[in-house]
């Protein structure tokens, strides 16, 4: 992996590897796991992921684990084809992108090596991988859009601000806007572009839209860093919002300040996306250890979604990540 890694700084490929494990593998019958997440800075959604899985996977807990980040679904297929080389037992992956994992895999499995995907799902036969842990991005578009329409607005002109376009969350979210859009004459995209999960970009692209003079009621930001970027053009342009205001605002992901955005009536929605995976996917390597196929194959994490007009201090503090 050092290798690997200095190969990879020398190249200037602007993404991440670290080894947090014990000096050599599988000393003392360790696990030999090789993860590979998105940017822990991509967002606080995926901060408290990343800290969630660093928590569990200690050599204290019986684990050598090697991280890979990245926010480009190429790179991290070429990490997860080092980590095959390397030999781990086990290949955690919540992939950037849908699609392009089903050669990798195949070698994984070739390799006896178990796959357990996180967070996210990939465009794959069920085949490749053990056990899938993960949000239902399209259930969290539904039931998004369908709180939106329920606020039984006379016309939806609506800023659309996705995140990384491809991936599995974007996809989910975006879905059920567009067939909402696509079924009713009333509703309508003033602009529908990718922010990738930044705040500033989904600042910009709401200036933009400010600066057209174009009319729009909702802003509909898919996490909650790009829907502060959102508030921060409102705001900059003296544009209301929240409860009561000219505009409301959607998110996801659910941060402890975003749902007390909400709380203060500053903002109208927010889905929740339940980062912590790790105890779901550790039950699983360690039934597997002990020859125990997965009760399971797909577990779907629990997840809702709040509204201004109902959420209390005791869900900011039990669901705020």
């Amino acid at each position: 992996m050092k290798k690997f890694l200095a190969l990879l700084v020398a190249a200037s490929m602007g993404f991440a590897m670290c080894a947090c494990a014990a000096e050599s593998s599988n000393e003392g019958g360790l696990i030999k796991v090789g993860i590979i997440n998105n940017d822990p800075n991509e967002s606080g959604y995926r901060t408290a992921n990343d800290a969630d899985m660093k928590a569990m996977f200690t050599e204290e807990n019986g684990y050598d684990a090697s991280f890979f980040y990245s926010l480009k679904n190429e790179e991290q297929i070429a990490a997860a084809q080092q980590f095959v080389q390397d030999e781990v037992d086990y290949l955690l992956i919540s992939a950037a992108g849908t699609s392009g994992w089903d050669s990798v895999l195949t070698d994984a499995q070739n390799a006896g090596i178990q796959v357990i995907l996180f967070d996210r799902t990939i465009d794959a036969d069920a085949s490749l991988y053990a056990a899938s842990i993960v949000s239902d991005m399209a259930q969290e578009g539904e039931t998004a859009v369908s709180w939106l329409a329920s606020q039984n607005l006379a016309e939806y002109n609506v800023i659309h601000i996705q995140g990384v376009m491809g991936s599995s969350a974007q996809i989910g979210r975006s879905g059920a806007l567009d067939e909402m859009v696509a079924a009713n004459d009333n509703w309508n995209l003033v602009t529908q572009q990718t922010a990738e999960w930044n705040a500033e970009t989904a600042q910009q692209i709401v200036q933009a839209v400010i600066d057209s003079g174009e009319s729009f009621n909702v802003v509909y930001a898919e996490n909650d860093d790009m829907a502060r970027g959102a508030v921060a053009a409102l705001d900059a342009a003296n544009i209301s919002h929240g409860v009561g205001g000219d505009v409301i605002i959607m998110s996801f992901d659910c941060n402890q300040w975003a749902l007390e955005e909400l709380l203060a009536g500053n903002w109208n929605y927010d889905g929740q996306c339940n980062p912590f995976q790790a105890s779901y996917i550790n039950d699983i390597i360690q039934g597997l250890e002990a020859g125990n196929a997965p009760a399971e194959q797909v577990v779907v994490m629990v997840e809702q979604g709040f509204s201004a007009d109902t959420i209390t201090q005791a869900d900011v503090d039990s669901f705020g990540i």
